[in-house]
């Protein structure tokens, strides 16, 4: 399948507190949340920096099929290594980059129960995650 070529322009930029990490013309797109206060300094972890990662390359997890790319594009909102919050799909790489930012506000309102994402919570972090987003 081919990638979707419309929407070559500039995208909007994502909210307030998220960073364009990567963003391949035609390709995957990654936005990160505060990434200035992700680090070990600050009790929040690096591997658990908030990342949105827009790509229609294949989910499956066997070797070599995230490289095959599929007519289906997503957002994916990620916690943490494994842990996913929201996927979201869409038609076409320009949908789904609106779908990312809207994704990307909706998580620095409050408005993604990230807790849920969860299956064993981690108090201190949710905790501290709270003040950084304003909740607390």
């Amino acid at each position: 399948m081919s990638d979707d070529t419309r929407g070559d322009g500039p995208a909007d930029p994502p909210p307030g507190g998220w960073t364009v990490w990567n963003d391949e013309p035609r390709g995957r797109r990654i936005l990160v949340f505060r990434p200035d206060v992700f680090n070990e300094s600050n009790d929040l972890p690096a591997p658990c920096l908030p990342t949105i990662l827009v790509s229609n390359r294949s989910r499956r997890s066997r070797p070599g099929a995230s490289r095959v790319r599929t007519g289906t594009w997503r957002a994916v909102l990620t916690l943490e290594p494994e842990v996913e919050a929201v996927v979201e799909t869409y038609e076409s790489r320009e949908a789904a980059v609106d779908g990312a930012n809207d994704l990307a506000r909706r998580f620095a309102d409050g408005r993604i129960d990230y807790r849920a994402a969860y299956q064993v919570p981690r108090k201190r972090y949710f905790e501290r995650l709270d003040e950084v987003l304003g909740r607390r």
